[in-house]
């Protein structure tokens, strides 16, 4: 049987380092203890490792909904507060139109168009950090 609708996804979002940034591919709807888990996930994972950036791949979602675009922006808030900054990538023309009806403007979030698009971005974006001193945000 072939389902066209999102799966949604459960328990745990795997999150991968690649470099200096994390990467994360979500695929179908979000349930809270999910959302919940990646943010927490992510936070110790950023404040453990000290990477610049977080890569978030939405691609496969199909719908984004109020939840999810207050999820995104909490990920990105919390990261900037760690000195990292987050890319959403791979966003489609429905979702891009669906945020803007909902009037959501997902501060702290920058967009690419790929992945690939993302990790260039994130590079360019990326502070010198000198060895033996703590990373500081710019202002």
């Amino acid at each position: 049987m072939n389902d066209a609708r999102p799966r949604p996804v459960t328990g745990h979002v795997p999150v991968l380092r690649l470099g200096d940034v994390l990467l994360v591919t979500l695929q179908g709807d979000l349930h809270d203890s999910t959302a919940q888990q990646l943010q927490q996930d992510l936070a110790e994972t950023i404040s453990r490792t000290g990477v610049r950036g977080v890569l978030i791949d939405i691609s496969g979602v199909e719908i984004v909904d109020s939840f999810l675009g207050r999820v995104l922006a909490e990920i990105a808030a919390q990261a900037k507060l760690l000195a990292a900054r987050t890319v959403v990538a791979g966003m489609r023309p429905a979702v891009a139109i669906t945020l803007v009806e909902l009037g959501l403007s997902l501060p702290g979030l920058s967009t690419a168009l790929s992945t690939e698009a993302g990790m260039e971005l994130l590079a360019q974006q990326a502070p010198v950090r000198r060895p033996g001193r703590p990373r500081q945000e710019s202002p």
